[in-house]
Order: C-alpha cells, then sequence, then structure tokens
C-alpha cells in the first residue's frame, strides 16, 4: 500500500522558515520523481517544487525559486521541502506527491492526476 504522510507545516511570521517533511510508505523515494503542490484558498492546485530519481531533476515555481529548497533522503525514505523567507502569498495547503510513472520532472505539474498524494500540511504565513 502507497502513503505519503507530510508534517512540518504550522503558522510562521513573514520572512520565516519551515520544513515540510513527506515519508514514502511502500515505494522508494530513490525511484521515482516525488515533489509539492500548494492550493491556497480560493485557487487553483500549484506545482512548487520536484524532485526526480537519485535528485538528478530538480524544479520550482518561478514564485518560490531562490527561496525553497528539495531534497530527499533515501535512508529515510523522506523527502523535504526547506522553505527560507516565507511571505503572505506561500499561505496555502501544501501536498507530498509522486509519479510512480516517471523518474523525473519534466511533466510532474502537468501529470497530477496520476499521483499519488498525502493529506495536506496547512502552512499560515501571518504577522
Amino acid at each position: 500500500q502507497y502513503q505519503l504522510e507530510e508534517s512540518g507545516g504550522g503558522l510562521v511570521q513573514p520572512g520565516g522558515s519551515l520544513r515540510l517533511s513527506c515519508l514514502a510508505s511502500g515505494f522508494t523515494v530513490d525511484y521515482y520523481a516525488f515533489g509539492w503542490f500548494r492550493q491556497a484558498p480560493g485557487k487553483e492546485r500549484e506545482g512548487v517544487s520536484c524532485i526526480g530519481s537519485s535528485g538528478g531533476d530538480i524544479n520550482y515555481a518561478d514564485s518560490v525559486k531562490g527561496r525553497f529548497t528539495i531534497s530527499s533522503d533515501n535512508a529515510k525514505n523522506t523527502v523535504y521541502l526547506q522553505m527560507n523567507s516565507l511571505k503572505p502569498e506561500d499561505t496555502a495547503v501544501y501536498y507530498c506527491a509522486a509519479d510512480l510513472d516517471s523518474a523525473d520532472c519534466t511533466y510532474f505539474s502537468t501529470n497530477y492526476y496520476r499521483h499519488y498524494w498525502g493529506q495536506g500540511t496547512q502552512v499560515t504565513v501571518s504577522s
């Protein structure tokens, strides 16, 4: 059975940092493309970042480039999203996702319909 479990969300002030974690069960993070999406109230879900097999392919949404860093720990079978310099517009529910049909990030954002999903974790950036 495939499962993704996110953690690390919370309330943070603008300019602050959070690190999200995504623990994978039933599959190996090193073999497939994993990443993060987010959905703010009243907005569509958007791709934030992706990491491909063995970390050889990484991409970011323009809105988070230079502030967010995605990484993976194969020993812990966990994918991370380090979020720095957070802004109020980063407020959203963040979802971890896995694409078991691909090892790279080329179509990770567009092929969301076939992904496995976690339950989401709330990130709120507010003073």
